[in-house]
């Protein structure tokens, strides 16, 4: 159940600027995009190839990416774009003004004006996920996602929410800012439906088990009501299946029990309130389901390697 996926990933904020380069040019290769964001590690890069054309180079791979090409870094993986060999090196994100911004900031580089054809235009930016320290969430994505739009027929309607996102760029409006977040987190949602539809029968992780028919109602229930007083036995009896069948669905595609999966989320979910509320900590413990707060500052240590008062002044301070 995809649904399910898109209510866990939670956006929680965005940033874009448009980029316009001409002639030979390569980028520095940091800092990364995902460092621009408030809290470090749920920072999702992405670039949307507006037009021309360039390369992409992270690791040892290399692509081609063209107009109407769009991809996201999940995990915020180093990566440089450019066009040629050893052309002029840039910095956009060490060349970006100030914030807050009131309109989207353009930067142009090279001789040309970069919007008469002559060069390469590209919307940068990330995406900010909430429950990007979720562990499946992190097992199931790949180190790049990457759309080609131009020539997909049915991806004509992306075409149309690029255009759009082109719009908003050249002819600012009231909201804007907030439209083009929205546009960008459709254009994400969308990368991700391709991932998961590609999956060949037989997969294993997370987004494999959003279309397992016995999984999807389990994860469903689980992050539908993840405060609930769950049982193992319950949880089987809200989804319509036997104990059994559904422990032995969720250790074949999951490589975990129900249980340990409920705590995870619900961890995940404690780290989300400590960086962005102002409860205290055993009210977080007592939603993520821990009678005392010191077994959560166990479960949580273990989790995320630090406290969870650590982990609220680190997200405080960070954003």
């Amino acid at each position: 159940m995809l649904s399910a996926v898109l209510r866990a990933i939670r956006f929680s904020g965005s940033l874009q600027f448009c980029f316009m380069p001409t002639g030979a040019w390569q980028t520095d290769a940091t800092p990364s995009l995902a460092n621009l964001g408030p809290r470090r590690g749920v920072a999702m890069p992405f670039h949307i190839v507006v037009q021309g054309a360039c390369w992409l180079k992270i690791e040892d791979q290399t692509v081609a990416l063209a107009a109407g090409d769009v991809v996201a870094f999940p995990f915020g993986t180093g990566h440089q774009l450019g066009v040629g060999e050893g052309g002029l090196l840039v910095s956009p994100v060490k060349d970006l003004p100030p914030k807050p911004w009131r309109d989207i900031p353009i930067l142009r580089y090279g001789a040309g004006d970069g919007g008469n054809g002559d060069g390469v235009r590209l919307l940068c930016g990330y995406l900010e996920l909430a429950a990007a320290g979720f562990r499946p969430l992190q097992d199931a994505l790949p180190k790049m996602l990457h759309a080609r739009t131009a020539d997909a027929d049915d991806l004509a309607w992306l075409r149309t929410i690029i255009a759009q996102i082109v719009s908003e760029v050249d002819r600012p409006h009231a909201g804007g800012v907030s439209m083009l977040e929205r546009l960008t987190e459709i254009t994400f949602i969308e990368l991700l439906r391709r991932h998961v539809s590609a999956a060949p029968p037989g997969s294993v992780g997370w987004l494999a088990a959003m279309t397992d028919p016995v999984l999807a109602r389990c994860l469903a229930a689980i992050h539908g009501e993840p405060a609930r007083d769950w049982s193992a036995a319950a949880l089987a009896a809200a989804c319509g299946l036997s104990r059994s069948t559904m422990t032995e669905r969720f250790e074949t595609v999951l490589a975990t029990s129900p249980m340990r999966y409920l705590r995870a989320w619900r961890l995940c979910l404690a780290s989300v309130a400590l960086g962005t509320t102002t409860q205290s900590i055993s009210e977080v413990a007592y939603d993520a389901g821990y009678g005392t707060e010191a077994a959560f500052n166990r479960a949580f240590s273990r989790a995320y390697g630090v406290p969870p008062a650590a982990w609220r002044a680190t997200s405080r301070r960070d954003g």
